[in-house]
C-alpha cells in the first residue's frame, strides 16, 4: 500500500492512499506528527489524567471526567460499532501511535511538562469525542435555573433565558442557484468555540479510489464529521441547541455496607467504585464514583448528589458509523442517510450537490421526556421523568433560496429551552437576500458583518433620558449617532461597550437581582454558568425590558453608566481591548494577540463578557465556504494555522488572514501541492 502526503502553501496535508483504511491510518500518523501535544491533551482530559502533568488545576476537569464516566462510555460506544467502522477507527488509531512520537519530539510542551507520549486505545477517539462535546448542550444552566427560581420565585425561573444575547453558536447558510453567479448552490459559515491554540478544527483533505474529500477534522477524530466537501456534494453545520442531557437530584444511603439510589420504584442498588487521580506538585485525589440507574452522578457535595443522563451512556451509541458515511456521499440523498446516524452534539445540517439536490434538517439523538427534565434539576424519586425513546422524525425544512442556521429559534425549537438571540440569522438573511449573484469571495462581506442589533434597548433608554451632565449628553447623543458597528477601531463602538459594563454592574448589584450573587456551593467546573454578572450580560436585554428591575431602575442605571464613561475621557478604539484570548493547555505569558471586530451578537461573533472582560475567548473557530459549482473555488481559514508545534512557520501564519476575513483557496490540483517524502510511510 502507498500513502502520499502532500501540503499546499499554508502547509494543509492533502493525504492520498489506495484505499480507505490506508488514508485513515495516514490521517492519524500525520495528525500526530502535526498536533502531537493537542493530542495528548485531549487524551487525557478524556480519560481524567491531565493533573497529572498540568498541576492541580486541573482535578476539576478530572474529577469530572472520571465521574461521568466518559472513558467508559466511549469503550462501550467504540464495542458497539459496526465492524467495518470499527475498523476503520482502529486505522486512524494505529496511524496516531506511529507518529506520536515523533510529533512528540517536536513539541517543547512535552519537556516542559515531563509528559511522555502514551498508546492510544481503539476508544480513545470516542472518547476525544464525548470529552469534547459532553458540556456542549450546557446542562449545567439547569442548576442555574433551580437557583433562580429558589431566590426569585418559579416565575423567574427562564428569566435569563439566552434568547437574549448568547455565549455560543455558529453560523451557516446555504444560497442556491437561484442566487448565485455560476447557478450552483453555495454552503458558508463559520463554526464558534473557544479560540483555543493548537485550533479545534484542523484543515485536510482525504482522498483514495472510494472518495476525494475536503473538510475540516477534529484532532483526534477520524474523517471530517462536521464540514466537508466531496466534490459532487457538500455539508455544514451549527448547534441545533437542543436539551439532550437530564439531570436528577439523587437520595443517597448506605445500606448494608452497598450504596442505595431512590428511584419511582424505591431504593435500588447503585454502582460505587473509588479512583485515584494523581496531581504534579500535590497528593493524589480519591474519586468516589457512583452510577445510580439514572447515569452517573457527577456532582457530589454540600448540595447534594446530582446525575448526570446523556445519551450515549444510556444506548451506547455515539453515531461514528455516520462519519465514513459521510466521506463516501455523492448527493444530499447519502449525506442525509448519514446523519440519520447522528447522536451528539445535536445539530442543523445544511447540504448541497451538483445535481441541485438541498437540505436543511436537524440531526442527533433527543430523548422524549417530560418538560420538566428540559428546564430543572428533577428529582430522581418521583415517576414521570423518564426517558419514553426519542423524538423521531426530527424536524427537517425545504430549502427556498436561502436557508440560514445560527442557533435561533426555528427549525430545532421543539427540541430545547434556550436558543440564540435571532439578531444573527436575521442579518445573515437580509444580507443574502440583497443580491442574486453571489460567488465564493463574496461570502466574507457576511462573515466579517458587525451590526449589533442588541444595543437597541440599552441605546433606547439612553436616548430617553434629561438632565445629563454636558459630558454625559455628548456621549448620549454620539452614540445615538453610532452606526452600531463593533469594528475595532472605532471609539463609539469602544464608548457602547463601557456603557454596557457599567449597566451590567450596576443591575448586578441590585436589589432585585443581587439575591443571585452567591452561587450554589457546586463544583468550580460548573461555577461559570452559576456567575451571576456573565448571565445578566447575557440576558441584558431582556433585563432592560422586563423583570424584577424597575423600569425607572434600569434607567437609572443607563444614566449613572454614562456620567461614569463620559467622565473617564476618550476611550481608546474597541479593539485595545477587545482582544484575541485563545485557550491553550500551557497558555504563553509572552502572547501578545491582536484586538479583534464584532461583538458576541454581532455575525462576526466574537464573544466577550460584559461586566467582566473585554477578551474574545470565543469566536469564528473556522471560516468556510463550500461552492458546489467548482470545488478548487470553495475557501476556508483557521484562526492560528494548520500547524500545533511552536515556531513551525504554519503555526499561527493564517492570523493575518483571519482577522481582516480573508479566506485561503482551497487547493484541489495535486500539481500545485508539494509532496512530502518520508520513508517511514
Amino acid at each position: 500500500m502507498s500513502i502520499e502526503v502532500y501540503r499546499d502553501t499554508w502547509g494543509i496535508p492533502h493525504l492520498r492512499a489506495d484505499d480507505a483504511l490506508e488514508l485513515s491510518r495516514a490521517q492519524g500518523r500525520t495528525t500526530a506528527l502535526d498536533r502531537a501535544w493537542q493530542l495528548e491533551v485531549e487524551r487525557h482530559r478524556a480519560q481524567g489524567t491531565t493533573a497529572a502533568f498540568l498541576g492541580a488545576e486541573a482535578v476539576e476537569w478530572d474529577v469530572f471526567a472520571r465521574r461521568s464516566r466518559l472513558a467508559d462510555t466511549a469503550r462501550r460506544c467504540f464495542d458497539a460499532l459496526d465492524e467495518p467502522t470499527r475498523t476503520w477507527v482502529c486505522a486512524y488509531v494505529d496511524g496516531v501511535n506511529a507518529g506520536l512520537a515523533r510529533g512528540a519530539r517536536r513539541a517543547p510542551e512535552f519537556a516542559a511538562t515531563g509528559l511522555a507520549p502514551g498508546v492510544w486505545e481503539p476508544w480513545t477517539p470516542l472518547a476525544v469525542w464525548l470529552s469534547t462535546h459532553i458540556l456542549f448542550a450546557g446542562f449545567p444552566t439547569k442548576l442555574w435555573r433551580d437557583h433562580v427560581a429558589g431566590r426569585l420565585g418559579e416565575e423567574h425561573a427562564e428569566l435569563f433565558a439566552t434568547d437574549g444575547p448568547a455565549t455560543s453558536g455558529s453560523n451557516g447558510w446555504l444560497v442556491t442557484g437561484e442566487r448565485t453567479a455560476t447557478g450552483a448552490a453555495l454552503i458558508a459559515g463559520d463554526p464558534h468555540r473557544f479560540i483555543e491554540s493548537p485550533g479545534v478544527y484542523q484543515q485536510i483533505r482525504l482522498a483514495c479510489p472510494a472518495y476525494d474529500v475536503v473538510g475540516l477534522a477534529v484532532p483526534g477524530v477520524p474523517g471530517l464529521a462536521h464540514f466537508g466537501h466531496t466534490g459532487t456534494v457538500a455539508w455544514a453545520i451549527t448547534n441545533a441547541m437542543a436539551d439532550y442531557q437530564d439531570l436528577y437530584r439523587e437520595q443517597l444511603r448506605r445500606h448494608e455496607g452497598r450504596t442505595q439510589a431512590l428511584g419511582p420504584d424505591g431504593w435500588a442498588p447503585a454502582r460505587v467504585h473509588t479512583e485515584t487521580i494523581a496531581v504534579k506538585g500535590a497528593e493524589p485525589v480519591t474519586v468516589e464514583v457512583i452510577e445510580t440507574e439514572r447515569g452517573p452522578v457527577v456532582i457530589d457535595g454540600d448540595e447534594g448528589a446530582i446525575s448526570l443522563r446523556y445519551p450515549p451512556r444510556v444506548t451506547g451509541e455515539l453515531g461514528f458509523a455516520a462519519l465514513p458515511a459521510l466521506l463516501a456521499a455523492r448527493t444530499v440523498a447519502d449525506v442525509d442517510a448519514a446523519v440519520d446516524r447522528w447522536v451528539e452534539p445535536v445539530n442543523v445540517v445544511q447540504a448541497a450537490d451538483t445535481e441541485g439536490g438541498t437540505l436543511h434538517r436537524v440531526a442527533g439523538h433527543v430523548p422524549l421526556r417530560h418538560r420538566d427534565n428540559r428546564l430543572r434539576v428533577v428529582p430522581a424519586w418521583e415517576p414521570g421523568h423518564e426517558w419514553r425513546g426519542r423524538h423521531e422524525p426530527l424536524p427537517r425544512r425545504p430549502v427556498d433560496g436561502v436557508a440560514v442556521m445560527a442557533n435561533e429559534r426555528g427549525l430545532a425549537a421543539p427540541l430545547g429551552i434556550e436558543f440564540a438571540p435571532p439578531h444573527r440569522a436575521h442579518r445573515i438573511a437580509h444580507l443574502l437576500h440583497q443580491r442574486t449573484d453571489w460567488t465564493a469571495p463574496d461570502m466574507a462581506t457576511v462573515h466579517m458583518d458587525t451590526l449589533l442589533a442588541s444595543a437597541r434597548p440599552l441605546l433606547s433608554l439612553a436616548g430617553g433620558l434629561d438632565g445629563l451632565t454636558p459630558k454625559a449628553a455628548e456621549l448620549r447623543d454620539r452614540l445615538l449617532r453610532w452606526d452600531r458597528r463593533m469594528a475595532a477601531d472605532s471609539t463609539d463602538a469602544a464608548s457602547y461597550a463601557a456603557v454596557r459594563t457599567v449597566v451590567v454592574r450596576r443591575l448586578a448589584a441590585h436589589p432585585a437581582l443581587n439575591v443571585l450573587a452567591e452561587p450554589p456551593a457546586y463544583p468550580a467546573l460548573f461555577q461559570p454558568w452559576l456567575a451571576l454578572v456573565p448571565r445578566i450580560a447575557y440576558a441584558l436585554e431582556t433585563l432592560l425590558t422586563t423583570g424584577p428591575v424597575p423600569a425607572a431602575d434600569r434607567a437609572a442605571a443607563v444614566r449613572a453608566a454614562l456620567e461614569e464613561v463620559a467622565a473617564a475621557g476618550e476611550p481608546r478604539p474597541w479593539g485595545a481591548t477587545h482582544r484575541l484570548a485563545p485557550w491553550a493547555a500551557l497558555p504563553d505569558a509572552d502572547d501578545d494577540w491582536p484586538g479583534v471586530d464584532g461583538d458576541h451578537d454581532c455575525v462576526l461573533s466574537t464573544s466577550s463578557v460584559p461586566g467582566l472582560t473585554d477578551r474574545s475567548a470565543r469566536g469564528p473557530a473556522a471560516r468556510y465556504v463550500w461552492d458546489l459549482a467548482r470545488r478548487e473555488d470553495s475557501l476556508w481559514v483557521v484562526p492560528l494555522g494548520a500547524s500545533g508545534v511552536p515556531g513551525d512557520p504554519h503555526r499561527r501564519d493564517q492570523l493575518p488572514l483571519w482577522l481582516r476575513g480573508g479566506l485561503a483557496p482551497v487547493v484541489t490540483d495535486w500539481n500545485q501541492l508539494s509532496k512530502e517524502h518520508d520513508e517511514h510511510y
